[in-house]
């Protein structure tokens, strides 16, 4: 792969694993613990994702079981929950906390496929931009010892990339919607 191509196709591969981890966090009906990914609580004044302040797992299919490590932290990490868009009301025991997943409507799971949908088409156009901001830099390299051929070449092959690339998205996007949808 020509060097000048590589910075694109790093940048559409960040793009992609950053939709791949924001449809992990989107629950479908099973308790999945990546749903907790991106929230902190305060541990020692310091801004820290709960599962390195607390022991998660899944018990059943639709619950997830906290055990902080300290017990000081639990009404932390029930603020934590409580203050995030999970939605789910955390139960305080005074030892671990429960998330228990209700059973998700045919209303609530279209309202998730359309957020999929929605973070697809935001991938799509992060994808389009990174192809256009190669475009415009390979037609500054017109009138250097660049050839017009070789620049219509790396046009073709970021074009390739961009449809490989969104294709995958597709894929990524049917995949989620899919699971959401499975009862």
């Amino acid at each position: 792969m020509d060097e000048r191509l590589k910075v694109y196709d790093e940048k559409m591969t960040k793009t992609i694993g950053s939709l791949e981890s924001e449809l992990v966090t989107i629950r479908a009906g099973r308790a999945n613990p990546h749903v907790l990914d991106k929230l902190t609580i305060s541990y020692y004044g310091v801004p820290t994702p709960i599962q390195q302040a607390a022991n998660i797992s899944v018990p059943e299919a639709r619950m997830i079981q906290i055990q902080p490590w300290e017990k000081s932290l639990l009404k932390e990490i029930e603020k934590a929950i409580n203050m995030s868009d999970i939605g789910i009301n955390p139960t305080n025991d005074g030892s671990t906390i429960r998330l228990v997943f209700p059973e998700l409507t045919e209303e609530r799971r279209k309202e998730l496929v359309k957020d999929v949908k929605k973070k697809g088409e935001a991938a799509k156009v992060a994808i389009r931009n990174i192809r256009r901001d190669g475009n415009e830099a390979f037609k500054k390299l017109k009138g250097s010892e660049v050839s017009e051929d070789a620049i219509k070449d790396l046009e073709e092959s970021l074009q390739k990339m961009t449809d490989k690339y969104i294709t995958e998205v597709e894929k990524a996007v049917e995949a989620k919607s899919k699971e959401v949808m499975t009862v």
